[in-house]
């Protein structure tokens, strides 16, 4: 398992990508909401990455629970199947 520093960037960099803004604004205290592109269509786009990029399954009931990056990286370290090279 990697350790939480290299996953929370991991996350960082994934959550950008997703929702097309530069990694500096994604920072660790960042929720759901808190920029304009994170909307819902914005975390759709977030957790289907989460989903290939970890091989984790994220349910209908998860998605509202995946709102902040630690909340993401809990989930994923929480996961014995999730891919943490």
């Amino acid at each position: 398992m990697e350790n939480s520093d290299h996953l929370k960037e991991r996350v960082q960099v994934l959550l950008a990508d997703a929702i097309q803004v530069p990694v500096d604004m994604i920072t660790p205290e960042l929720t759901f909401g808190d920029l304009p592109q994170w909307d819902s269509l914005g975390h759709m786009e977030v957790m289907m990455r989460l989903e290939e990029e970890f091989g984790v399954e994220v349910s209908a009931d998860t998605i509202a629970a995946l709102i902040s990056i630690p909340a993401i990286c809990s989930y994923i370290t929480d996961r014995p199947t999730a891919h943490q090279p």
